[in-house]
């Protein structure tokens, strides 16, 4: 039998799978295998293959199965069972390393170095949502692979935006909520929170819903915590003149020597597990610190090192137009004042910025906007930074 019959025959093993828990714009979370097809599998030929040839097939498969849809056989094959699960984890590289993105914990996880990573938020004005797409054809925003969503709430003193891998459950007590964006009164100054912490030396923060919300609710691999990564600021608008915003990104958890050659950022590299049981009570988890055995790999921004710094490109006055102009190469087709490129800047004083842009954003439809991101940031924080262009800002406008 040909190795390529072989990789035909074990994909029709685990289609059913693929079909039932992979489909482009399905809105839920994989989820495990049924105890049926795991029965199946175990009486297959498959259950008893040498270990060196199980490699060879599963590296060839995800070799060639390089993009959406056919890379749900990868995550097919992840969920056969522990050992594949384990081969597969080996085998897919970061999306930093491969540009993909395969596992959840991929959505946390710094993009590409050398390319854009493009998708598309489609916003629901009824039921203040967000969902974020990965983008399968490029010359189309009508069909993606789902990522995240998001859902807005507003409080009498500010708003949250809750993120979740999970578009039927977006609630901070589900067991896929993964982080949230919070904004002050004015709509000026927003923090990134991560339901885990990034780095050793995290802290949760000490507002009020740094809790767990609904204790039955929350799955015990993951700890519904605050911890702030990031601070975004917008200039705030005293005089009411007409033109771009300009905002303010300071990206806490990555140095800014990331994004020079040689630099590296925390990639987190699973889901934190710990033991609902083996948690702090509450009041301890509102003390200043608290922290977790497994934590993201790469270096960390200590007291003396910079944190990384990103600010809006300043568009130009096109004079034939009459109208503010930046180059997103193609990907933004309707002028919009929630526009926006972002670049590193350097921090030496200067006001110089870097050319490349590692995050963009713009509107393409009546609900539809691109989200273009790559290294040093991740698909939740650039989501999570998008979303922040959506909120109402009252002295910035």
């Amino acid at each position: 039998m040909s190795l390529k019959s072989m990789i035909q025959d074990m994909r029709g093993e685990f289609g059913s799978i693929s079909r039932k828990g992979f489909r482009s714009r399905s809105h839920r979370v994989v989820q495990d295998c049924t105890v049926t097809t795991l029965d199946a599998l175990k009486q297959s030929c498959w259950a008893n293959m040498p270990s060196e040839l199980l490699r060879d097939v599963l590296m060839r498969i995800e070799a060639s199965d390089s993009t959406w849809r056919p890379r749900k056989n990868v995550v097919a094959c992840a969920g056969v069972c522990r050992s594949w699960r384990e081969i597969m984890k080996e085998i897919v590289k970061t999306p930093e390393i491969c540009g993909k993105l395969t596992f959840p914990i991929s959505l946390k996880q710094p993009g590409p170095r050398d390319k854009l990573v493009q998708c598309f938020i489609r916003r629901n004005r009824s039921s203040q949502t967000y969902h974020l797409y990965l983008n399968l054809n490029e010359a189309s925003n009508d069909d993606g692979k789902f990522l995240l969503a998001a859902r807005k709430c507003r409080r009498p003193t500010c708003t949250d935006y809750i993120i979740s891998l999970n578009a039927e459950d977006v609630s901070k007590g589900s067991s896929t909520y993964i982080g949230k964006l919070r904004s002050n009164f004015l709509g000026t100054k927003f923090t990134i929170y991560d339901a885990q912490p990034s780095n050793a030396g995290a802290k949760v923060s000490k507002c009020r819903s740094t809790r767990f919300v609904g204790m039955k609710q929350v799955s015990p691999r993951i700890p519904a915590g605050n911890y702030p990564v990031a601070h975004i600021s917008y200039e705030v608008n005293v005089l009411g003149s007409r033109g771009p915003r300009r905002m303010m990104c300071v990206m806490d958890a990555i140095p800014a020597s990331s994004i020079e050659p040689g630099g590296a950022a925390p990639t987190q590299t699973e889901f934190v597990p710990v033991n609902i049981d083996s948690f702090p009570s509450i009041p301890f988890l509102r003390s200043k610190s608290t922290c977790v055995d497994n934590f993201p790999s790469g270096p960390l921004p200590s007291p003396k090192d910079e944190v990384l710094n990103l600010k809006n490109k300043a568009p130009r006055w096109h004079e034939q137009l009459q109208c503010w102009c930046l180059n997103f190469n193609g990907r933004v087709t309707v002028a919009s004042v929630k526009n926006f490129q972002l670049v590193a800047s350097l921090g030496d004083g200067t006001g110089q910025e870097h050319e490349n842009a590692i995050l963009q954003f713009g509107k393409v439809g009546e609900d539809v906007f691109t989200m273009d991101y790559q290294y040093p940031i991740s698909a939740f924080q650039a989501f999570a930074i998008c979303l922040s262009s959506f909120d109402t800002k009252i002295a910035c406008e």
